[in-house]
């Protein structure tokens, strides 16, 4: 029902043709599956010569550095490089929560020589808070869904609780005091925020950080006192006591956090959640440049080093690929987009 409200042809709402919808635009099985054949339409002697020729791929990161896209990425392409024989640059492009980093790829050749590393906020998410989008997932072909993980509403130790019970508690017994911090605005973070605010009926500010590393700076600082984190980001505080978690995202329980609750076991499941890192590329990118990226990324993901590097950072893998991954990214810019509604957020 999302799906067809969101949609601007009826077309779009016949429930025989399963959509790829992001704000304002939809994508179904046809589509994709022609977006991808384009690919193939493009010359493929330049595209063999440009695999051959040592020229760097460039990964864009649309995120600040210092962010838990960092380890993941360079441990990728890392290993990407050595499969493709080529040397794989990572370059960072923060602004708009994704949208700048983004756009650059979507603006460049669909020569094979650029990926972009995406989240599940940037793709399924601002898509549908921003009102004036110049693109959107049918300007990329998803390769791959790397990495995922639940969040962790993370507490400063000062913060006298312990359970989310006694963190209700006290934030009820401070009304208007208290702020929680998410690591961007329009994220899981932010959103899971609001929707604990009015779950619970709390009066809480929202101080969002510019990525998920100043996130822990300002929680451990005190700035802020509480908020959800990602995984990866807070484990290292939580292990030196810099941090407390309260309870997690997952269903059942993390394995990285198996004394943490979850939130559904507290009866709450409608905070279940996991954020996700993957891999793209830009639409018309000649088939056997996907092709041969792909196989690439999928030789990383599946290499037991680098898997049990990512695994102690507390990523869990997943390797969801091609129009499985779109779908998915549908369905869950249908979730999101209800809480965004709810809240009233719009995109700078």
């Amino acid at each position: 029902m999302m799906a067809c409200q969101l949609a601007e042809t009826p077309a779009a709402c016949d429930p025989s043709r399963p959509l790829i919808q992001l704000r304002g635009l939809a994508m179904d099985r046809r589509t994709f599956l022609a977006v991808t054949a384009a690919s193939a339409a493009t010359a493929v002697s330049p595209a063999l010569a440009q695999l051959a020729s040592g020229r760097p791929i460039r990964l864009i990161i649309p995120l600040a550095a210092g962010g838990a896209t960092d380890p993941y990425g360079r441990l990728i392409v890392e290993h990407m490089a050595r499969t493709l024989g080529r040397p794989v640059i990572v370059e960072h492009k923060p602004g708009g929560g994704g949208i700048v980093g983004s756009q650059f790829v979507a603006d460049q050749p669909a020569d094979g020589n650029l990926m972009l590393l995406s989240t599940q906020a940037i793709m399924a998410i601002i898509p549908s808070a921003q009102r004036d989008m110049k693109w959107s997932l049918n300007d990329f072909i998803p390769l791959i869904r790397g990495v995922t993980s639940p969040l962790v509403l993370v507490a400063n130790p000062s913060v006298p609780a312990k359970s989310l019970a006694e963190l209700v508690a006290w934030i009820k017994q401070n009304p208007g005091k208290l702020s929680y911090s998410s690591y961007l605005a329009g994220t899981p973070s932010h959103f899971l925020g609001y929707q604990m605010n009015e779950r619970f009926g709390l009066d809480l500010l929202h101080v969002p950080s510019k990525g998920s590393g100043f996130q822990m700076t300002d929680m451990i600082a005190g700035h802020v006192q509480f908020g959800f984190a990602q995984t990866q980001s807070s484990l290292p505080f939580l292990r030196d006591g810099k941090l407390r978690a309260i309870a997690i995202t997952d269903d059942p329980r993390s394995r990285h956090m198996p004394d943490v609750p979850t939130f559904a076991e507290l009866g709450y499941p409608e905070f279940t959640a996991r954020v996700w890192f993957g891999l793209f590329v830009r639409a018309g990118t000649p088939a056997p440049m996907v092709e041969t990226l792909l196989a690439a990324a999928k030789a990383a993901h599946a290499d037991g080093d680098v898997r049990s590097k990512l695994d102690a950072q507390g990523f869990d893998m997943s390797g969801q690929t091609g129009l499985e991954l779109a779908e998915d990214i549908r369905k869950q810019s249908e979730r999101w987009a209800r809480l965004i509604k709810a809240s009233g957020y719009k995109a700078d």
